[in-house]
């Protein structure tokens, strides 16, 4: 009889301690880092067809300023809420090419997965705009490839948006929240890094503190002239007016992302 209490009590132990191991997140807050390839987006800003000054511009540039920077952000997430916040919104002075959108990282995102729904203040050119619409829809692919990322281990993930730019994401399901930066979600997990390949930027987790989230951390931004992604979409098109054809396809995506 004591050597059946002993072998229980052993089990009940070893089932306490399975469950600590498998314990899901589901509050805390991610600060995020977001790396940028300063001369190959310098590249794109310039076109199909640039003229000579601009080229003269670019390869000055080029010279003169570090191939990599920095932007600093957080995320701030509960079971059904997140706000992604801009920590540094501009690089430093003299590193930015042709004021670059690219370059900048000025969203306050906030996202309710229990609705669907997702409300973004976007700066563009000085102009504040509040943009209320449902959740990005993005095509998500997932693979077999693993990497720890901010001491989790993390499943990737090929997805597409806006029909034609090609995202590759890297999520982990120890954080039970379908989020990530920015406008990025829909995986079954906590994406911790997202990278735009083309587009010469990526977003990395490092560091995830799992301190409760008051609920008043997590509330919309209110700033800005409303409207809708489609509308703020047609908008932007619609005043893209550099000369320069390529340019303004450019930068027309770079504010949609």
């Amino acid at each position: 009889m004591k050597n059946a209490f002993i072998i229980i009590s052993c089990l009940l132990l070893a089932v306490n301690n399975l469950f600590a191991q498998v314990k899901v997140i589901t509050s805390g807050t991610i600060t995020f880092e977001k790396r940028l390839n300063l001369h190959a987006i310098a590249k794109n800003e310039l076109g199909t067809k640039p003229d000579q000054y601009s080229i003269d511009a670019y390869e000055k540039y080029k010279r003169s300023t570090v191939q990599f920077g920095t932007l600093s952000s957080t995320l701030t997430f509960n079971t059904d809420k997140s706000l992604f916040t801009p920590v540094d919104k501009l690089l430093p002075s003299g590193m930015d090419f042709y004021n670059n959108p690219m370059n900048k990282q000025l969203n306050i995102v906030y996202t309710d997965f229990a609705t669907n729904t997702n409300i973004s203040q976007k700066e563009m050119y000085g102009d504040l705009f509040l943009v209320t619409d449902s959740t990005r829809k993005i095509t998500w692919r997932l693979t077999d490839q693993t990497q720890d990322i901010a001491g989790f281990k993390c499943r990737r993930a090929n997805g597409l948006i806006l029909d034609s730019v090609y995202v590759v994401a890297f999520f982990t399901d120890e954080i039970g929240v379908s989020g990530g930066p920015e406008s990025f979600w829909g995986l079954p997990g906590m994406i911790l890094q997202v990278a735009l390949p083309h587009e010469n930027v990526i977003w990395t987790a490092k560091k995830v503190t799992t301190d409760p989230v008051a609920l008043t951390a997590i509330t919309p931004p209110k700033k800005g002239k409303k409207m809708s992604r489609k509308e703020l979409f047609k908008l932007v098109k619609e005043n893209m007016h550099s000369g320069y054809p390529g340019v303004d396809v450019y930068e027309t995506r770079v504010f949609a992302l």
